[in-house]
């Protein structure tokens, strides 16, 4: 046992694996404090649109 803990210390093989976990999830982390930001500047402005337009009028001819 203790030499397979020596073994894998020295392996670089699940370094690659960690790098590219911890940056999925700094991409992951941003996406969601991007769509956090915007979500309620979305919603207002959608909710300012849809007042606009059931204060309209249809003109029939």
């Amino acid at each position: 046992m203790l030499n397979f803990i020596k073994r894998f210390k020295t392996e670089e093989h699940g370094a690659v694996t960690v790098d590219w976990v911890v940056l999925t999830a700094a991409i992951v982390g941003l996406g969601v404090a991007v769509i956090a930001s915007v979500s309620t500047g979305a919603l207002d402005h959608s909710q300012g649109v849809g007042a606009h337009l059931s204060a309209q009028t249809i003109v029939d001819f």
